[in-house]
């Protein structure tokens, strides 16, 4: 009843839908989708199992038609500095960062580093960032949790996969399951993460945020986030803004 409120459908034809008796046209696909909240991605699924062509073009970040969209990108990036700021795709593959980022990497092993580049693997990998970080039991299950539900709920077997290996890698366990360490956080996880490291430049104390664009109109768009290391503390604020005066 409420879905057939907000989208302005009767009862009876929202359900002759559910259950076969009635097609949607596309206009019905793309509205129920909409109050739905249906990601892009499942949008274009919907109407191609309804007999309708896809509507959201989904091109590569890296395509030459989406070199406006990577300017604007590295523009917003650019101007968080000196906090480290990046873009990844939906599945985490770093895109694009600022001139922060590669100093916060210093001591990663090597082919970590090779593209693509998973931010979720560096973090909690042993040969990654995951011996710097000193609040590491309370970082490695906000990471799982976040990426648990984002496997669950799109169904999506490459974060299913990375799920799996993340969970198996050596590292404090909270309790519950390797998979649900931080259950407890909720939503906390996809809007304020705390990270503590031990830098080479010190103790570097962060708040994660994660963002995304609104209202998109573009598959590869409205699946990429942008995550930005916010300083904790007047001291961790100081020493970036001194390793941007020196250029690291």
């Amino acid at each position: 009843m409420e879905l057939s409120l907000q989208a302005q459908v009767s009862a009876r034809h929202l359900s002759w839908l559910e259950n076969g008796r009635a097609e949607p046209s596309r206009a019905m696909v793309l509205r129920l989708a909409q109050y739905l909240e249906v990601p892009l991605r499942d949008r274009n699924t919907l109407l191609a199992s309804a007999g309708f062509a896809p509507l959201y073009p989904e091109r590569g970040f890296a395509a030459p038609n989406m070199a406006h969209l990577r300017q604007s990108v590295q523009r917003l990036l650019d101007a968080h500095e000196p906090w480290p700021s990046l873009a990844v795709n939906r599945h985490w593959n770093l895109v694009a960062h600022n001139r922060m980022v590669p100093l916060l990497l210093k001591g990663v092993a090597p082919e970590l580093l090779a593209p693509p580049i998973n931010m979720l693997r560096l973090s909690l990998h042993p040969q990654g960032l995951a011996p710097q970080v000193l609040n590491l039991p309370a970082w490695r299950g906000q990471v799982l949790t976040r990426l648990q539900r984002q496997a669950l709920h799109s169904g999506d077997p490459v974060l299913g996969a990375l799920l799996n290996e993340l969970s198996a890698l050596p590292g404090p366990r909270l309790q519950g399951s390797a998979n649900d360490g931080a259950q407890d956080h909720g939503l906390l996880a996809d809007i304020a993460v705390p990270l503590s490291l031990a830098s080479p430049y010190g103790p570097l104390n962060f708040v994660t945020t994660v963002t995304v664009f609104g209202a998109p109109h573009d598959v590869t768009l409205s699946e990429l986030a942008v995550e930005t290391l916010l300083p904790a503390d007047p001291a961790s604020a100081e020493t970036l803004r001194r390793l941007q005066a020196d250029g690291g």
